[in-house]
């Protein structure tokens, strides 16, 4: 009988964890003023955001003022994206000494905030696991 109880505990895990879904989001920067360096993208939750190493990460190539990428098979849930423009290629984002970015950045939903880092509550969004097109703006 705990072998039948195992098997089934077994399979119904097997279920849930088949029926969450994963798909692609893309983000893309359209208005980069120059072409040296790379775009680098960072994909968050809640509990990295800012913090840690994000969920994925990306790096693109800069052509004719645009930087796209894809994150590949991520579930359904709630994200943000950040992304920095890394023009002298030392894949760091680069800070004057009061604070403030040296280099070009953008989050998703485009609200930056005024008075410091990037907030979550405004950088959110929910993916569904399907298909997701973000633009960015620098």
């Amino acid at each position: 009988m705990k072998t039948i109880a195992i098997l089934f505990s077994l399979f119904l895990c097997q279920i849930a964890f088949a029926q969450t879904e994963t798909g692609n989001i893309t983000v893309s920067v359209e208005n980069l003023t120059s072409e040296e360096g790379k775009v680098y993208f960072a994909l968050f939750n809640e509990d990295n955001f800012l913090k840690k190493a994000p969920f994925q990460r990306e790096v693109s190539e800069i052509k004719e003022g645009i930087a796209q990428i894809t994150f590949s098979e991520v579930p359904s849930g709630t994200y943000a994206v950040t992304a920095y423009h890394d023009k002298n290629g030392n894949q760091q984002m680069d800070f004057e000494s009061n604070g403030i970015p040296n280099e070009n950045y953008g989050v998703s939903n485009n609200q930056m905030n005024l008075y410091g880092p990037p907030l979550w509550e405004d950088a959110k969004f929910e993916f569904d696991g399907s298909e997701k097109n973000l633009k960015l703006q620098f």
